[in-house]
C-alpha cells in the first residue's frame, strides 16, 4: 500500500442491501469505494439520510431503469431532502430469476415477492407464467428472497431475485431470465454532500429539478426553451407531483453537458429566472462516456465572445468582431 493510500481517511458508502443487490454491483464500479466501509440500508430514504447526517460519505441509489422509467421514490427524495449532490452515475445490466424454497414448483406459485421496480420489469413474464399471482412488495431484490424464510414453508410463495441469489440462500430456481427486456439496464447515481464538482470531461450530464411558475398553456414550453435555445439536449424529462395540490408538478431534468460549459450554465440561469423553485443536483461524468454532441453555434467561445461584445458596448471600448 502506498503512503498516500495509507494516510487517506476511511470512507463509508451506503447502499440498498442486503448483500447481493444490483445496487451493490453498482457500488462495486466506484474505484474509490474499493476497500472502504460499505453500509447496508433498507431504502433510499435511509441511504440519503446517512449522507445528510454524516454517517456515510456517499450513497448509491437507483434513479432510472430502461423498462419502468424513473424511480419515483429516489426522484422525490432528491427533490425534497437538503444538501445533496450527484457525483457520478453507473449502469448495471439486470435480469432476474424466480426462486422459491425447496419443494415449491412453478405451477404452485400464487404469491410473488418482489421489489416494485423489479416486479415491473418482469410483469409480462409473470402474467403469462403465473397469471393468477398476487404481488408482495419487498424493500430490495435480495430482501424479496430473504422474506421467503420469515414464515413457515409456503409452497405457493416465490420471489424475484438476482441470478446469484442461490449463493446466499438455500433456494430453488424455478425460472431464469424472467425479465421482459433482455437488454434492461438500471441507472444508479452516487450521491454525496455538496462539495467541489467533478471536473468537466466532455462527456457529462447535469441533473436538476424545476417547478413551473404557473399552471397555464405554454408554461412547460417556456421551461424547455431555456435549453433548446442554447443548444442543450435533455436526455431525461419526467414530471412528479409537488404534492401540495392537484395540478402542481416539478420536472426532473437531465441535460447533456457540465455546468461549467457555457451553454449549460446559460440554460441554468434561464431556468433560475423562470422557475420559482429550481434545485441543482449535480454535474458529473456520463456512465457511457459518450462525448456530448452540440452545434458549434453553442460552443464556449461563442458565449464568451457575446459577453465581450456586450461589455464593449457598455464601456465604449473598441471591439473587433472575430471571424466565425
Amino acid at each position: 500500500m502506498s503512503e498516500a493510500a495509507a494516510s487517506a481517511p476511511e470512507r463509508t458508502y451506503s447502499f440498498l442491501g442486503p448483500r447481493g443487490t444490483f445496487t451493490e454491483a453498482a457500488l462495486a464500479q466506484v474505484p474509490e469505494a474499493v476497500g472502504q466501509t460499505w453500509r447496508t440500508v433498507n431504502n433510499v430514504g435511509e441511504a440519503l439520510g446517512d449522507v445528510i447526517a454524516g454517517r456515510s460519505d456517499a450513497a448509491m441509489i437507483a434513479i432510472e431503469n430502461s423498462v419502468d422509467g424513473g424511480v419515483s421514490v429516489a426522484q422525490d427524495a432528491l427533490a425534497t431532502l437538503p444538501d445533496l449532490r450527484i457525483v457520478g452515475e453507473y449502469l448495471v445490466h439486470v435480469n432476474f430469476v424466480l426462486v422459491a424454497r425447496p419443494g415449491t414448483t412453478l405451477d404452485e406459485v400464487t404469491v410473488v415477492n418482489g421489489h416494485p421496480v423489479a416486479y415491473a420489469q418482469c410483469r409480462k413474464w409473470l402474467d403469462a407464467a403465473v397469471p393468477d399471482h398476487a404481488h408482495i412488495p419487498a424493500s430490495s431484490n435480495v430482501a424479496a428472497a430473504a422474506d421467503l424464510f420469515d414464515e413457515p414453508l409456503r409452497p405457493g410463495h416465490a420471489a424475484i431475485a438476482p441470478p446469484g441469489i442461490v449463493e446466499h440462500y438455500d433456494l430453488d430456481v424455478l425460472a431464469r431470465d424472467i425479465g421482459d427486456n433482455k437488454n434492461a439496464v438500471t441507472r444508479f447515481v452516487l450521491v454525496s454532500r455538496p462539495g467541489v464538482l467533478p471536473a468537466p470531461t466532455g462527456a457529462d450530464k447535469t441533473s436538476l429539478i424545476a417547478e413551473l411558475p404557473v399552471d397555464r398553456a405554454g408554461a412547460l414550453l417556456e421551461l424547455l426553451e431555456q435549453f433548446s435555445t442554447r443548444g442543450v439536449n435533455m436526455s431525461l424529462l419526467e414530471s412528479r407531483p409537488v404534492g401540495d395540490e392537484l395540478g402542481r408538478y416539478r420536472f426532473v431534468i437531465d441535460a447533456d453537458g457540465h455546468i461549467l460549459d457555457e451553454r449549460v450554465a446559460d440554460a441554468l440561469l434561464g431556468v433560475r429566472r423562470f422557475s420559482p423553485e429550481v434545485r441543482f443536483l449535480g454535474s458529473y461524468p456520463r456512465a457511457d462516456r459518450v462525448p456530448n454532441d452540440y452545434d458549434d453555434r453553442y460552443s464556449d467561445a461563442v458565449f464568451i465572445e457575446a459577453r465581450d461584445w456586450l461589455r464593449a458596448l457598455i464601456t465604449g471600448e473598441p471591439y473587433d468582431t472575430p471571424e466565425r
